[in-house]
């Protein structure tokens, strides 16, 4: 029975060797560890800071969309309004020609049927 206690003695007493136990890794995979919990820990703290904002970033996005097309389609209907002035305005500067036009020879006639009057009127008194 003696040579099963100072077995344990001498491995678990106060005499027992001190042994100091080391991890097989080099120290830069320690640091690489280290740096990555720290990593970790920063993204997880982002996240929850920043956990409610997505949500409204997402929504502030679908109203700008929405706020967006709005205004392509106002663009559009003012563009198409805008085409229809143009033309309405060619039409009324071809109409505007015609009609100046006609009142030129309108009053060429006049003018000459005032000297036809002027002729036999003055013919007359003579």
């Amino acid at each position: 029975m003696r040579p099963v206690s100072r077995r344990f003695k001498r491995h678990f007493g106060t005499t027992a060797r001190k042994v100091t136990v080391r991890s097989q890794r080099p120290w830069y995979w320690q640091w690489l560890t280290v740096a990555s919990l720290l990593l970790l820990g920063y993204l997880v703290a982002y996240w929850q800071f920043t956990g409610g904002k997505r949500v409204n970033l997402q929504e502030l996005a679908t109203r700008l969309t929405k706020e967006n097309q709005f205004y392509q389609s106002k663009l559009i209907y003012n563009e198409r309004q805008l085409q229809v002035e143009q033309a309405t305005q060619a039409n009324l500067n071809k109409v505007l020609a015609s009609v100046q036009d006609e009142n030129i020879k309108l009053k060429e006639e006049l003018a000459f049927y005032k000297n036809m009057l002027n002729d036999k009127t003055g013919a007359v008194k003579k």
